[in-house]
């Protein structure tokens, strides 16, 4: 999928807690003040405020060797609260590390750096910069490592079985999140995180074989995952948060719809999240916010069982089944889009990159250009897509190629999002005119809710074209018009 699958590839699946977790404490907190407490708050649950310190510069102080004792000790009994939470046994004794901020942003520019993860990394930033996701001179590398030196609150290491505790931060502020982490170290153990993690972990673009509309089926299936590995420890972490008044998340359900208010917004001690393109904000927080509600409504239906062991042997496929559970727990299987022979439609360009775009892809696209609302509206009606961008052989300085087909419930939603793609080009790029009748003429589509057959647009990066077809839409970018023209006879199958 769009950028989110590979973010997650590139991290080897080392599961961390971002400083939203933070923003989850403060939460859970006012609630536990606003509820009559069944017994006084004990000393391992943490204060009100969220932590200054976690994103100030490696000078601040650190922990002393005598709260870092304390704080270890302290994992054994979280552990078996996070157990006990979960239903997930202990099987072994978790090992812990101190971490200094240094060290996590080591670990992560290692990854970064390998060879191919840094080409993953490439491919999905030029794809993003394409679809208008984020801006085009944005360094995504650059980026990643600010925000996760920034956001990292602590993360557990499932091929080294080690869970990460950090020297920077307070050593009450840091029990919740071990909650969290050590719900992942007990998921280990049941069932092999990183083995679990490699469904449909498979970058298509190193495929060597044609892709299939089942591969594009399974490009979602890691991301899905990670909303289940998230949501189950975001769950453990709330319940630790509420246990002082004998709640937990089922019991106050306006915890969760607080944190969906409230996730995105960061905090005054984290500019870098705040100052995020929306894109890469949402797909940050995805696994947590999406995969905290997902959790819930299994919890609501099924109980610990069905939540947390029972979803792991079943788990969701999509981020679709992730934002809307109920398709998860009706057993909905969208048939497969049918793809083109690609190989006979770009006999003049190589692959670029390929993957879905999902039902979370299309909530960004939507929301980025028509706004929250109508994202909200539209999005559960999306019912499928994929991307294929290319690069023209023997041209290295020509534009990115881009083939993007979406299907959807029914045809006025496809054309109310064809005119929504459509509007999106003026702020794509710094040229756009409309080509009617051999005519070339400024985008006017203001007033425009829906777009049906087929319209071109002349850009700096060469032609655009939108093919809306009942519930189907095809957008051609920066190709010629004999590959458009193939493109759309094996698309529609004319």
């Amino acid at each position: 999928m769009l950028g989110l699958k590979r973010l997650y590839l590139i991290f080897r699946w080392s599961f961390r807690t971002f400083l939203v977790t933070w923003l989850v404490a403060s939460v859970a907190w006012t609630q536990v003040q606003d509820s009559p407490p069944a017994q006084n708050p004990p000393s391992n649950h943490p204060r009100q405020t969220a932590p200054s310190s976690a994103t100030q510069e490696p000078t601040e102080p650190k922990i002393s060797a005598k709260e870092t004792e304390e704080l270890f000790r302290s994992i054994d009994d979280i552990l078996r609260f996070s157990s006990q939470d979960s239903g997930l046994p202990i099987k072994a004794e978790v090992k812990r590390k101190l971490a200094s901020r240094d060290e996590v942003v080591s670990y992560l520019q290692k990854h970064m750096s390998e060879d191919e993860d840094a080409q993953r990394l490439q491919r999905s930033e030029l794809v993003l910069k394409k679809f208008g996701l984020i801006p085009r001179d944005f360094d995504l590398q650059k980026y990643l490592v600010a925000i996760l030196r920034e956001q990292v609150a602590g993360y557990y290491d499932p091929k080294a079985k080690v869970v990460n505790l950090l020297d920077w931060v307070d050593t009450e502020q840091q029990k919740p999140v071990m909650a969290h982490e050590l719900t992942h170290a007990l998921q280990d153990q049941s069932f092999g995180l990183e083995d679990w993690m490699r469904a449909g972990a498979a970058d298509l673009a190193d495929k060597r074989n044609e892709v299939t509309p089942e591969d594009i089926e399974n490009d979602e299936v890691s991301t899905a995952r990670q909303a289940v590995v998230e949501g189950q420890a975001m769950v453990v972490l709330i319940d630790y948060m509420l246990e002082p008044t004998g709640q937990s998340l089922l019991e106050s359900p306006q915890i969760a719809e607080a944190l969906k208010q409230g996730m995105l917004v960061g905090t005054a001690d984290s500019p870098q999240f705040i100052g995020a393109p929306v894109y890469l904000k949402e797909a940050l927080v995805f696994p947590y916010r999406y995969g905290l509600d997902f959790e819930a409504a299994l919890l609501k239906q099924g109980g610990k069982e069905k939540a947390f062991a029972g979803v792991f042997k079943n788990p969701p496929r999509s981020t679709r089944e992730i934002m809307e559970p109920e398709t998860y727990l009706d057993g909905e299987h969208l048939k497969a889009m049918p793809l083109p022979d690609f190989n006979k439609v770009f006999k003049g360009h190589e692959l670029f990159d390929i993957g879905a775009v999902g039902e979370f892809d299309v909530a960004m696209l939507v929301d980025q250009f028509a706004g929250t609302e109508t994202s909200n509206e539209m999005y559960p009606h999306w019912r499928g897509g994929y991307y294929y961008a290319v690069k023209t052989k023997g041209d290295p300085a020509a534009p990115l190629g881009l083939v993007y087909a979406s299907r959807w419930a029914d045809p006025g939603t496809a054309a109310q999002f064809a005119a929504i793609y459509a509007k999106s080009l003026n702020e794509r790029y710094k040229r756009a005119r409309q080509v009617e009748d051999g005519k070339s003429l400024p985008i006017n589509l203001k007033a425009v809710q829906s777009l049906t057959g087929q319209h071109t647009w002349l850009t700096e990066e060469g032609l655009v074209v939108i093919i809306v077809r009942d519930d189907t839409v095809l957008v051609s970018e920066s190709l010629d018009e004999p590959t458009t023209k193939k493109l759309e006879e094996a698309v529609f199958k004319k």
